[in-house]
C-alpha cells in the first residue's frame, strides 16, 4: 500500500492510536482485527460511504457521527474510536481509508500473535505459504479463482493450514484470499510478511542456500546482516540446489550474492570502513 501527502499522515495516526489501544492489555486484539476487518469490507463495498466519509468539504466531527451511526452496536467502543479517528483525518483518495483500515486489521491480529508468543511463527508461516503458491500454478489458480466463492476458497485454505498454522496466519491468509482488493496473491503476501517484520521493528531477509544452513552459519549469517543493514533482522530460510554451493540474500529490492564466508568478510570490511 502506498500513501501519500495527506493520507500517509492519517495512517501513521491511525497506527499510533492503534498501538497505544493495543497496548493495554485489557483489549482483544483478536477481536479488535475481527471488526477492522468488517468494517474494512463495509467501506470496499460502499463506495459513495466512503466518498462521504473522506470528503475534505464535510466536518470532520460531522463524518465521525455518520460513522458512529451507521456501526451502531455492531463493532466493540475501541474499534468504534479508532474508525471514528480516522474520518475525522483527510485523505488524499477515498481508496487509503479503506487500505489503512484494513492494515490495521492486520497489524491487530499481528499484535494478538505477538502477545500469545506466536509472532515467529506467523511470520514463518506466512514465508512458507508464499513458497508453497509460487510452486504450485494449480493452487495459485485455485485460490485466485474469480468465479470461485469466497466459501469454497475459505474451505481449501482450512485443508491446507488448518491444524497445521497458527489461527493468526489462517486469518489473515483467508482475509487475503476472500477479498483480495485488486492485488495479485504475491503482492499480498510479502505485504503481510513486511507488517509483520515492521510489529518487531525487523527487516526480512530471503537467504536461499544450496543446502540448509547449520545454527552457527544462520547465526553468523544474522549477526553479518544486523551489521550491515543496522536493524533486527529476520531470516526467512528456503533451500535451493541450484544455488551451487554459495547463498543469495534478498532484503528489500537489494539481492546479495555470494558464499557465506565472502560476504561476512565483506559485512565486516563495510562495518570497518575499508
Amino acid at each position: 500500500m502506498t500513501a501519500h501527502g495527506a493520507s500517509r499522515e492519517a495512517r501513521a495516526a491511525a497506527r499510533e492510536r492503534l498501538d497505544a489501544l493495543t497496548d493495554n492489555t485489557s483489549v482483544d486484539a483478536k477481536r479488535l482485527a475481527d471488526e477492522l476487518a468488517a468494517v474494512t469490507a463495509l467501506f470496499a463495498r460502499e463506495v459513495s460511504l466512503r466518498r462521504v466519509l473522506t470528503d475534505p468539504a464535510q466536518a470532520g466531527e460531522a463524518k465521525a457521527e455518520l460513522a458512529g451511526r451507521l456501526l451502531g452496536s455492531q463493532v466493540g467502543g475501541e474499534t468504534a474510536d479508532l474508525v471514528a479517528g480516522m474520518v475525522r483525518s483527510r485523505w488524499s483518495q477515498s481508496r487509503d481509508l479503506v487500505d489503512s483500515l484494513e492494515e490495521l486489521a492486520n497489524l491487530a491480529d499481528l499484535t494478538a500473535a505477538q502477545k500469545a508468543g506466536a509472532l515467529d511463527n506467523v511470520e514463518d508461516e506466512l514465508f512458507r505459504f508464499g513458497r508453497i503458491v509460487a510452486s504450485s500454478t494449480q493452487l495459485r489458480a485455485a485460490l485466485t479463482d474469480r468465479s470461485a466463492t469466497g466459501a469454497a476458497k475459505s474451505e481449501l485454505l482450512r485443508s491446507l493450514l488448518g491444524g497445521r498454522a497458527e489461527d493468526v496466519t489462517e486469518r489473515l491468509v483467508e482475509r487475503l484470499v476472500t477479498a483480495p482488493r485488486g492485488r495479485s496473491l504475491e503482492e499480498g503476501i510479502e505485504s503481510l510478511s513486511k507488517l509483520a517484520a515492521d510489529r518487531r521493528n525487523r527487516m526480512v531477509a530471503i537467504v536461499t542456500s544450496a543446502v540448509p544452513l547449520s545454527d552457527q552459519q544462520k547465526q553468523r549469517l544474522g549477526a553479518a546482516l544486523v551489521k550491515v543493514y543496522g536493524r533486527p533482522m529476520h531470516l526467512n530460510l528456503d533451500v535451493d540446489p541450484e544455488v551451487l554451493g554459495g547463498i543469495t540474500v534478498q532484503v528489500g529490492d537489494e539481492v546479495i550474492n555470494g558464499s557465506i564466508a565472502d560476504r561476512i568478510e565483506e559485512a565486516g570490511r563495510r562495518v570497518a570502513g575499508q
